[in-house]
């Protein structure tokens, strides 16, 4: 059994969203990222599929150049290989679900 919190020890990065594993199971890693408004992270894929919710706040889900206005509460789920970026349209937490394959690293240079 794992236990955490979505809020637990909340981050806003000066420069860039703060991005936290926050726990791992079996089947997959699951990351916290906590954007201030504003801030983005540039467009990236993955070789695995990905689940993103968007726990507080409000951020832009950029798509093939399509903008979608992803509010709290709103999930959404990309296969592979999709290329996408985020925005941060107010100060903003999301959730992120990657695959037990895939890395926390990989996240954390997309902004490097």
């Amino acid at each position: 059994m794992h236990l955490t919190s979505l809020l637990k020890d909340i981050t806003y990065g000066d420069h860039k969203p703060v991005i936290t594993k926050l726990m791992e199971s079996e089947t997959s890693k699951e990351i916290r990222i906590v954007f201030k408004k504003g801030q983005e992270m540039k467009k990236h894929q993955t070789i695995f599929p990905i689940t993103v919710a968007v726990f507080e706040g409000e951020i832009g889900f950029v798509v093939d150049d399509i903008t979608y206005a992803l509010k709290k509460g709103d999930i959404i789920s990309l296969k592979p290989h999709i290329g996408h970026s985020l925005i941060a349209s107010e100060n903003s937490i999301v959730w992120l679900s990657l695959s037990k394959n895939d890395s926390i690293e990989r996240v954390q240079q997309i902004n490097k």
